[in-house]
């Protein structure tokens, strides 16, 4: 476990603390989240989520009616797609008005293929076994702590399941670069972002509350950062029979970030999702 985690294990405050400012930060972001995140809803990103859960559909082939936990489910992002892919889904979100939102969009499926649930995931109470599939998008670096919930979750997979994780930050996400000049077009790569996404705000007149996510990305910090390593512990715990950890690059505008191209060429991907089958 990683030094800062057992930390945390010694100081229920600070845990808590990051619970609820999970609550307050995703209850002021809510009706702006899919607008307010290019690195989640632009059309890039979402065509390369589509195609890592065909990937993990097909790893999951011959089950006729397949269930699905998927945890943080924010507003829907990848709930609605494995609703599309024929599954019973599972939402299970800290944030009520998250949950409210993916309930409109997903009211068609409710009380048949789609059980919504306002949770912690630290408070989730399944019995081990229930689920062919377990997914978790931008949702471990929000944990206070991550590896506990996710031994947790891997528990609650059948045997033959699928845990995909997505969306973290990559191992190579804080260090430096080889060379000065791959560290300058780093820097300048990811703090345009929010140049070039401010410009596109101010087009198209988005106007959203400062907010504070100092405690509620505990673990997305160059002090503090997911432990990639810890992670693959859990699977070798588990005896999972596969698991592998891929690293990509993030396009995180909503419009072409010229240094895209540069940054691929001279820098290692900043972000990872894991598949593992257990």
């Amino acid at each position: 476990m990683p030094v800062g985690a057992m930390c945390l294990q010694n100081d229920p405050a600070l845990k808590q603390k990051i619970l609820e400012a999970n609550v307050v930060v995703h209850r002021q972001e809510a009706k702006y989240y899919e607008r307010l995140h290019p690195e989640v809803y632009s059309r890039k990103e979402q065509k390369r989520i589509v195609s890592r859960l065909k990937e993990v559909d097909q790893i999951l082939r011959g089950k006729d009616k397949k269930s699905a936990l998927d945890v943080g489910a924010g507003t829907g992002n990848l709930t609605g797609k494995l609703l599309q892919l024929g599954y019973d889904v599972t939402a299970v979100d800290i944030s009520a008005e998250m949950g409210n939102i993916l309930k409109k969009k997903y009211s068609a499926y409710l009380g048949n293929s789609l059980t919504v649930i306002n949770s912690p995931v630290e408070e989730l109470d399944f019995e081990r076994g229930r689920f062919d599939l377990v997914t978790s998008y931008s949702v471990l670096h929000h944990l206070p702590d991550y590896i506990g919930a996710l031994q947790t979750l891997v528990e609650l997979l059948k045997k033959g399941g699928v845990i995909y994780i997505d969306h973290e930050a990559s191992p190579f996400y804080w260090t430096n670069e080889h060379s000065m000049m791959a560290g300058i077009i780093k820097g300048l790569y990811l703090h345009s972002n929010p140049v070039i996404n401010s410009l596109y705000f101010q087009v198209t007149g988005l106007r959203v509350p400062m907010i504070d996510y100092t405690l509620s990305d505990y673990w997305f910090k160059k002090d503090h950062a997911l432990n990639h390593k810890d992670i693959e512990t859990v699977f070798k715990r588990a005896h999972f029979t596969y698991y592998k950890r891929i690293d990509y690059y993030q396009n995180a505008t909503w419009i072409p970030n010229p240094l895209f191209y540069p940054y691929r060429l001279v820098c290692k991907p900043e972000m990872s999702y894991w598949i593992a089958k257990k």
